[in-house]
């Protein structure tokens, strides 16, 4: 298992650290969020450098994962742009005070390093060791895959052009997939991972790949995800009534409102 993460582990943590001392240039930690995408990209890659590609299935998941990270990094890229450093990071920089560059390295730049290397680790493994040809399992995996990758990139592309209307500040966005569900954008993430996991089923002794959608899963329902996001906006009585009425996560109907609208 450990071989897995062989190659990709030494090109992430220089990956990273480029990022770390770019990020301080700028002044900026908001550029981690953009680089996440990119960490799945050089891990994936450096798999590849080991093994070379000598089977479609290897094929298959370098695609799945460079189609996610570039479009992750690029969605980020545009919504950051001109907006400075993210609230969260200006906070860290705040509070860590002396500490700030120490703590920035490790608890932003190489534990996201690191996340990224297990949440990538179905993906590894195929590359370490491809198994057998292709089958129901890899067509099963990439129609899961597809599936969240729609509504990962059509929920970010509906909020991003509902926050550039002027006309919608201070409002919550209720509209299109965010109708069903008030993470359509994480409810994708959660849902591609899996897809890639039974994609890696189809190699040898990948079973314990399940850890990368149960971390996804877990950091984005429990940890930096839903949590963080929404403390933001507790006590506003839209989103509370929006949080009543709608899913958290898994699209479903919405419940009716007060009075039975």
């Amino acid at each position: 298992m450990t071989s897995v993460f062989l190659h990709p582990a030494p090109a992430v943590a220089v990956y990273m650290t480029l990022v770390f001392l770019l990020a301080l240039a700028l002044k900026d930690n908001s550029i981690a969020d953009i680089a996440y995408g990119g960490a799945f990209i050089v891990a994936t890659s450096a798999a590849v450098w080991r093994t070379g590609l000598v089977h479609p299935r290897q094929t298959l998941v370098l695609v799945m994962v460079a189609v996610w990270g570039a479009r992750l990094a690029s969605h980020i890229f545009i919504r950051n742009r001109g907006r400075g450093e993210d609230f969260r990071y200006r906070k860290w920089r705040e509070e860590w005070g002396r500490w700030f560059v120490v703590r920035s390295y490790f608890q932003i730049y190489m534990l996201q390093g690191a996340i990224a290397l297990v949440i990538a680790s179905p993906a590894l493994a195929v590359m370490a060791l491809p198994g057998r040809p292709l089958g129901w399992l890899d067509l099963l995996g990439l129609a899961v895959w597809a599936l969240g990758l729609t509504f990962e990139s059509v929920g970010d592309y509906q909020l991003l052009r509902f926050k550039r209307d002027r006309a919608n500040k201070g409002k919550i966005m209720t509209l299109g997939l965010w109708r069903y569900t008030r993470h359509p954008n994480y409810f994708g993430e959660c849902t591609l991972w899996w897809g890639v996991f039974l994609v890696a089923l189809g190699s040898p002794g990948t079973w314990w790949t399940v850890i990368s959608p149960l971390t996804i899963n877990y950091l984005l329902l429990s940890v930096s995800g839903i949590p963080m996001l929404e403390k933001k906006y507790e006590g506003n009585p839209d989103f509370e009534e929006y949080r009543r009425r709608t899913s958290p996560l898994i699209p479903w109907f919405p419940r009716k409102g007060r009075g039975g609208g």
